[in-house]
């Protein structure tokens, strides 16, 4: 298998076959994420990926689910996505689901037919960074598109019959504006409806637009009881058909995992009890990304 660079990929995909068909992402402006800054995007080579489609039917008969890294794999024109799903299908026929990274951006240049299409032919799960729902906070961390687009795509994946996955991260908006983008990024879930959430708390990577504005006093960071109220206001503004609403990543302090809706009451009860002193959180020793 070739690669190029560190290759990320979302927790759930753990255990999955890893086939980068692209390097780097397509937007990578977002001020608060340092991922990909040392790759230049780009498609890889036909070849390349066609080669490691091959590879895998060799040595991964035992992981039936399959993830395309990098960042935003999703932007590849119709035409070569459907031909690397077409091989992947023939090639590694156990495979029984596809992931991929969309944005806002990739997603609107697929039609619904489009989507329908990728679906048909093994495409499974979308992960999305929503990051907030505020369109004040997007546009301050330079993330591509605003609340109405993220709401449009979302759903019109859903549409496709394809699970969707969003990120949101807690404490991008700083203390000030924390219970605004608790409670837009909580409307916006609700309007979409996603399978999944998954809700990260920032932290700050250096050489990173936000690690400078904080470093230049620009931008404050929020403490743990800070964000632990911003997660239950979002929680509690978010409805969810039959969701799994997880902030057990690495980064948070108080790991979470509620099924929505039947278990979201508990979950709110999980944080006042954190937030009256009466469960331990992470130590910020512990935290990573």
């Amino acid at each position: 298998m070739h690669f190029e660079g560190i290759i990320i990929r979302p927790p759930s995909e753990a255990y999955s076959i890893l086939l980068q068909v692209t390097v780097g992402c397509s937007h990578n402006r977002c001020t608060f994420c340092g991922t990909y800054k040392t790759k230049r995007f780009k498609i890889k080579n036909e070849n390349i990926i066609m080669s490691d489609i091959i590879s895998a039917a060799r040595s991964c008969r035992h992981q039936n689910r399959l993830f395309l890294c990098d960042g935003d794999a999703l932007i590849i024109p119709q035409p070569r996505l459907l031909n690397i799903l077409l091989a992947i299908e023939k090639h590694l026929p156990w495979v029984s689901r596809v992931g991929i990274y969309g944005n806002a951006k990739s997603l609107k240049k697929k039609s619904a037919a489009e989507l329908s299409e990728l679906k048909t032919h093994g495409l499974g799960i979308i992960y999305m960074g929503l990051e907030s729902g505020d369109d004040e906070t997007l546009n301050k961390v330079n993330k591509k598109g605003n609340a109405a687009l993220m709401i449009d795509q979302g759903r019109k994946v859903k549409a496709a019959g394809i699970k969707l996955s969003l990120t949101v991260l807690l404490g991008l908006a700083g203390p000030s504006r924390s219970q605004v983008h608790a409670q837009e990024t909580g409307r916006i879930l609700s309007a979409i409806d996603p399978d999944y959430v998954g809700a990260l708390s920032l932290m700050l990577l250096p050489d990173t637009p936000l690690y400078q504005d904080w470093q230049a006093g620009n931008f404050d960071l929020m403490n743990s009881t800070e964000m632990l109220r911003e997660l239950r206001t979002m929680m509690n503004r978010t409805n969810l058909s039959h969701g799994l609403f997880h902030a057990n990543h690495a980064s948070n302090y108080l790991p979470i995992r509620a099924q929505f809706p039947q278990e979201k009451a508990a979950a709110l009860d999980l944080i006042d009890q954190a937030l009256a002193g009466n469960i331990p959180l992470k130590p910020e020793s512990l935290r990573a990304l």
